[in-house]
């Protein structure tokens, strides 16, 4: 299958528009022939995974691109890096990782690159919209721009994220087509099942588990609260699979009807979801017992967006913690600007409150007590920080978390 470039790929191939995009459109075209694209596509945007710093081969390629002139041709968003910038007290990093990870930051916007350093883009006022092309990197929000949004990317990893962020180009292929968007398996929820944040995690484990590279329909699932509990339902299927596009039916834009997210087809597998699964799925997250000592929480694995802040905020008045417990909240720095313009924040540190922002608790040394279990409401966080931070961890929803902070122990149920 030949790859058909039009005048301008053309043009930034052959080095007439700067030697960085020219490296950056030859690496576009051989990934696009290896995918079988036949040709290129327009985006509106790309959000760039390449600033957490894993050594010096990432931070050598953006700064070749700095030297041959490089700037991104459309608006670009960062993905979390290894650094809080805003609160750089809370890293425990050795100089030797400092410097290169702030580096790498830093060196995103000399192309030019928004100072967004969040894993939810969709929460900032460069949120795509309906049918609109981009190329996004980072799992939870590519999955939530093809499906909460109905944006259209693909998967991309790091270094093709940012080729097309420099060429404003992407390869015509997968997600981006119309008829590669078809619902393929089919995911029942039976029984009664009550609409929890902890439902949506356990969906999406279960989903992303069992769909493979196959794209799920969910039917059956309640009406959300709100979309931060497809947030977590997607991150979890993400993080479980590879998924990067989930239809539910009557919620999502692409899935008004179960006929419309298959495309009029029948699908190629039915599963059955019951409320013993998800439990079971549920359960698999916690590596400690009810009753075990807490050293922190952690919420907001993807990024803590505003609404989940006025949720959180008035239960920590409520049940007001301040035992010791530290209560870690990672959130973008748009979302922590307009708290803090607002007052919001103010007095929270009594109940134990630790704003992050830039990064991610689970991929950067920052909880201060690693001598009991970390509690978290994220399927994303208790998937990872085991392997990541060496952490025991307890799942539980929002207000379980925060009871236990109070506490000083996991507790689970408690109403």
């Amino acid at each position: 299958m030949m790859l058909e470039l039009n005048a301008g790929d053309q043009s930034m191939l052959q080095g007439e528009q700067g030697p960085a995009v020219a490296a950056a459109m030859k690496i576009l075209v051989a990934f696009s022939k290896a995918v079988g694209a036949r040709e290129l596509l327009d985006i509106a945007g790309a959000h760039i995974d390449g600033c957490l710093y894993h050594g010096q081969a990432s931070l050598d390629f953006v700064e070749r691109l700095i030297e041959g002139g490089g700037h991104v041709r459309v608006p670009t968003t960062l993905n979390v890096g290894s650094f809080d910038l805003i609160h750089p007290g809370l890293v425990k990093m050795p100089p030797s990782q400092e410097a290169p990870a702030r580096r790498l930051m830093k060196a995103h916007l000399e192309l030019g690159c928004q100072a967004t350093f969040t894993c939810a883009p969709y929460q900032t006022r460069f949120r795509p919209a309906l049918g609109e092309q981009i190329a996004w990197g980072e799992s939870n929000a590519i999955v939530f721009a093809n499906s909460v949004i109905g944006a259209r990317t693909n998967r991309y990893g790091d270094f093709i994220d940012l080729c097309c962020a420099m060429t404003g180009r992407a390869p015509a292929w997968g997600l981006h087509l119309s008829d590669n968007r078809r619902g393929q398996i089919l995911f029942e929820l039976t029984g009664s099942i009550e609409p929890s944040d902890a439902l949506f995690v356990g969906v999406g484990l279960l989903v992303g588990q069992r769909s493979g590279d196959r794209i799920p329909v969910i039917s059956g699932l309640p009406q959300p609260r709100d979309e931060d509990q497809l947030k977590a339902l997607g991150a979890a299927a993400a993080t479980t699979g590879a998924v990067a596009l989930f239809h539910a039916v009557g919620i999502t834009p692409e899935a008004q009807t179960l006929d419309e997210a298959l495309h009029g087809l029948a699908p190629e597998e039915t599963i059955r979801i019951s409320r013993a699964d998800i439990d079971n799925a549920l359960a698999k997250l916690s590596s400690v017992p009810d009753g075990a000592p807490l050293a922190a929480v952690s919420l907001g694995t993807p990024h803590f967006s505003h609404d989940e802040w006025m949720r959180l905020l008035p239960m920590l008045r409520e049940v007001a913690p301040g035992r010791g417990i530290p209560i870690y909240v990672n959130t973008g720095r748009a979302t922590l600007t307009r708290l803090q313009d607002e007052g919001a924040l103010a007095g929270m540190g009594a109940f134990g409150l630790i704003p992050v922002a830039d990064t991610c608790t689970y991929v950067t040394s920052i909880l201060e007590r690693l001598d009991g279990a970390v509690m978290t409401n994220s399927g994303k966080w208790a998937h990872y920080a085991p392997g990541n931070i060496g952490v025991s961890v307890a799942f539980g929803d929002m207000e379980d978390c925060i009871r236990s902070a109070a506490g000083g122990h996991v507790v689970r149920g408690t109403r």
